[in-house]
């Protein structure tokens, strides 16, 4: 996790918010941009297309997880499995582990926009590092 040089509230705003709304936010902050014929800065783009990329990305494996956990109810022993992955646990607000450990990616995601510093998440942001050429 890198610090940023001379990052703007308003680029850490909506850096961190882009997390939060799945990439709307930062997708509507690229489409004024464009209309304004403003540049993003590196920041920003770095966490939009990183917000984008693991949105699109958490779309897929849930769907690929429903579609596993639709075949695993119809064996006899096993069907308990989805069962237990997506039972409510009471000391994490009633969050399953995978809501739970979504959640604090996404809040890790956001707190260190906000922070102004580049977050790391391996393999996606070395993705994101070679497509928005902060290599």
């Amino acid at each position: 996790m890198q610090q940023s040089r001379q990052v703007y509230p308003i680029e850490r705003i909506i850096a961190s918010t882009s997390y939060l709304t799945a990439g709307m936010v930062g997708f509507v902050w690229l489409i004024i941009a464009a209309v304004m014929r403003k540049h993003a800065t590196q920041f920003v783009m770095y966490h939009i297309m990183q917000s984008i990329f693991l949105s699109i990305l958490y779309f897929l494996l849930s769907t690929f997880a429903e579609l596993v956990y639709v075949i695993l109810y119809r064996i006899p022993v096993i069907n308990a499995i989805p069962y237990y992955i997506n039972m409510p646990l009471g000391f994490a607000f009633g969050l399953s582990i995978i809501q739970l450990i979504t959640t604090v990616i996404i809040l890790y995601l956001a707190i260190t926009a906000f922070m102004g510093m580049f977050s790391y998440i391996p393999w996606v942001s070395d993705i994101i590092n070679v497509h928005t050429g902060r290599r």
